[in-house]
């Protein structure tokens, strides 16, 4: 399949690869692919440059957001929350019938760590994804773990633990579901509609603390349910 990632972050990276692994054909879209491709310092989190991640992954074509967005049947908006809704406006037409899986979380790190919800309880990013998009058909997931467990649930707990999935489009979440399976992931919740990605991103502030006290972002939740 062809499959397009939004974003060349830590989050983006580890997506691309796991697809170019499990075999599709991959772009990761930046918003400057000179300067993605020439600079050569760490990021702020203090992950290597992206030139070098490319390098390794040189079967993952790096392109703008336009031609990703144009190229992919399933795009992953792996961006960062704040400009998400602007960025993907800007690719309306390109995306436009397609499913966009998005795993980004609306976080303001202003004030430093830890960050704080730019929205909750009445809206969510994935809602406001959607209603600035009608022709996409959006599913949030993956959007509740840190970027390597998103795509190896393996690593933890022998892939015994929850994701969740919201969107408004049975036959998109199946898409989206095998998606997952492929990932490994085994314990798949639909929790609804686009709506209901109000209650996922409201899981970041425990995420974060948990992550805090744990002193380790190599955890997750999982859900039983009496029998």
């Amino acid at each position: 399949m062809k499959i397009s990632v939004l974003g060349t972050g830590m989050v983006g990276r580890a997506h691309a690869a796991k697809l170019a692994e499990l075999g599709h054909e991959v772009m990761i879209g930046s918003h400057d692919v000179t300067k993605a491709l020439t600079n050569t310092a760490n990021d702020s989190m203090g992950n290597a440059p992206f030139v070098t991640w490319s390098g390794s992954h040189q079967s993952i074509k790096v392109v703008t957001y336009a031609e990703a967005a144009q190229h992919g049947e399933v795009i992953i908006d792996a961006l960062k929350g704040e400009i998400a809704v602007e960025v993907l406006k800007s690719l309306e037409t390109e995306l436009a019938t397609k499913i966009l899986v998005d795993i980004a979380n609306p976080l303001d790190f202003s004030q430093g760590m830890p960050p704080t919800l730019t929205i909750c309880n009445t809206d969510s990013l994935g809602e406001q994804i959607q209603r600035a998009l009608l022709q996409v058909i959006v599913v949030k997931t993956l959007n509740t773990m840190n970027a390597e467990l998103q795509v190896n649930p393996q690593l933890l707990a022998d892939g015994d633990h929850s994701i969740f999935m919201s969107g408004n489009d049975q036959e998109a979440k199946q898409k989206v579901r095998a998606l997952l399976a492929a990932y490994g992931w085994r314990d798949i919740i639909d929790l609804g509609d686009i709506s209901t990605a109000r209650g996922t991103e409201m899981l970041l502030p425990i995420w974060l603390r948990l992550w805090g006290a744990l002193k380790t972002p190599m955890f997750n939740f999982k859900v039983t349910v009496q029998s």
